[in-house]
């Protein structure tokens, strides 16, 4: 049976990971926080994208901000949050010409922040939450059926 959790990183990984996940995932929902109060229209009236894309963006910010702090489901928020990065990166962001770094006395928008919640989201989807996480207490330990069942365990005669 494939597994879609890497080993469940423990000792000072599964800390540094936490502290990753605590400050990501509290910054993400912060950003998420105004999109979920109009999921379908925060963007305005003459948004270029559909309202159920907003939705998803909303939820995936908000949704997976809040699933990386608790460390739930955190493959599938991560794939999400991927996808949403990746379309503020490359299609919002470089197509309007942002810089990756804006300059500190314009103010404008940089493409910065969403390649670093979309490099974020890589390291989660393929590290794993590490073992402090809801997803180590659902998934990462053994059931005693999964032992019975594994091919290299003898069973008593």
């Amino acid at each position: 049976m494939g597994r879609i959790y890497a080993e469940f990183l423990g000792g000072p990984r599964a800390v540094a990971l936490l502290f990753l996940r605590l400050v990501a995932g509290f910054a993400m929902m912060h950003h998420g926080w105004p999109k979920i109060q109009s999921p379908t229209a925060w963007m305005g009236p003459e948004a270029p994208v559909p309202g159920i894309l907003q939705a998803l963006a909303a939820i995936s910010e908000f949704g997976g901000g809040l699933a990386w702090v608790l460390g739930a489901l955190t493959p599938l928020f991560s794939l999400g949050l991927i996808g949403t990065m990746a379309f503020a990166t490359f299609l919002v962001h470089i197509r309007m010409g942002h810089p990756f770094v804006a300059d500190p006395t314009s103010h404008g928008p940089s493409y910065e922040p969403a390649l670093g919640y979309l490099a974020i989201a890589f390291l989660f989807l393929i590290v794993g939450p590490g073992r402090i996480s809801v997803d180590y207490l659902l998934f990462g330990k053994p059931k005693a059926i999964d032992s019975v069942l594994a091919d290299d365990v003898e069973l008593p005669a």
